[in-house]
């Protein structure tokens, strides 16, 4: 009941305010939208911010954590253990997702959503904090079952919720990024992608964090395998995040959805995250109006993740990291959208004679 409310108090962005940006980016001092998708992105903004004036210089990453039964399957490059190994990394500023962050002025928030490792909650740094808030201690093998239970599903959407909101709150947030940590997780992506987009599991899969093409035909087989037995319902977001997904990945929904409860922008990062974005567009469809891509990466089912969820993403940088480095790297273009609409002049305004018919 409580996920349902607050799916229900999502509330659209704001029309007539977009509607007033289009006609200010009309009239800036620039040729008709000149600065390109900067101008569609800044317009986007004011929508959600409902404001003229969108400020993005409160932001965070919201990495989520979880382990997989179907790693056992061979599905990753890399043992599972590595998921622990990488929330330490996060822990010791080490890794490459807090290097970007603090070059890009991004504080840093890693929540364990359901991984085989155990820590305590910690704060790391002035700019990054570790919560342990499990749901289970890694999904089931969806090769061969569901992966959690409905209300497991339901309890890692409401993890990233929460997370997300309290930090919101707690920091004055106004712009968050999705981001992900799990070994073997290209996998349910993947799974989630083909189900809900009707895309075949082999255009959607990809080599993930470097198998060979041998491992990827074995990967593949499994996710059809998984999606066979398990029937997953792509029009119902929850079944399909028990069927095949990750609690990472319902972690991130909730991050999505939390941002759109809080009418501040998401910025998604890559292949993880998106599947995570599809489950809360199927879910709560209003969240869609918050989401940015922020790019896209090198796995082939991402673009046809993002065309699905008709997003254009910010950045095309042959990027496949996760973490929410992409999404990370978006946020400086997103301020400089910010900046065009905000403290660009119009022709009025600079008293600038404006285009001749």
């Amino acid at each position: 009941m409580r996920l349902n409310q607050i799916i229900e108090d999502i509330k659209e962005s704001n029309k007539t305010v977009y509607e007033k940006a289009r006609e200010r980016t009309a009239n800036l001092i620039m040729p008709p939208r000149a600065m390109g998708r900067l101008n569609d992105i800044s317009e986007k903004l004011c929508a959600i911010y409902s404001t003229l004036k969108p400020q993005t210089d409160k932001r965070a990453v919201f990495v989520m954590a979880g382990d997989h039964g179907i790693a056992a399957k061979g599905v990753s490059a890399f043992p599972q253990e590595v998921t622990g190994q990488m929330m330490g990394a996060f822990m010791g500023g080490m890794a490459t997702i807090n290097a970007l962050s603090n070059a890009a002025n991004v504080k840093v928030f890693v929540t364990d959503a359901g991984t085989l490792h155990s820590m305590p909650d910690a704060v790391i740094s002035e700019n990054a904090e570790f919560f342990q808030r499990k749901v289970a201690s890694s999904t089931k093998d969806f090769s061969t079952e569901p992966a959690m239970t409905l209300e497991q599903a339901k309890e890692c959407i409401l993890v990233g919720y929460d997370v997300t909101c309290e930090q919101i709150k707690k920091h004055g947030l106004n712009l968050v990024a999705t981001g992900d940590m799990g070994i073997g997780n290209t996998t349910p992506s993947s799974a989630i992608g083909s189900v809900i987009t009707g895309e075949t599991v082999e255009v959607m899969t990809g080599m993930g964090s470097g198998l060979t093409n041998e491992r990827v035909i074995n990967k593949i087989s499994m996710i059809k395998q998984g999606i066979e037995i398990n029937k997953p319902d792509s029009g119902n977001g929850l079944d399909v995040l028990a069927k095949v997904g990750g609690f990472e990945i319902g972690a991130i929904a909730g991050t999505v959805i939390a941002a759109a409860h809080n009418r501040i922008p998401v910025v998604i990062d890559g292949i993880i995250s998106t599947a995570g974005a599809l489950i809360a567009a199927v879910v709560a469809p209003k969240t869609l109006d918050y989401m940015i891509a922020g790019h896209v990466s090198e796995e082939p089912g991402h673009r046809l993740m993002l065309n699905h969820l008709g997003l254009v993403p910010v950045l095309d940088l042959g990027m496949r990291l996760g973490e929410g480095t992409g999404a990370v790297a978006a946020m400086q273009i997103i301020d400089l959208a910010a900046a065009v609409i905000r403290d660009v002049a119009t022709f009025e305004e600079a008293a600038v004679s404006g285009k001749e018919d």
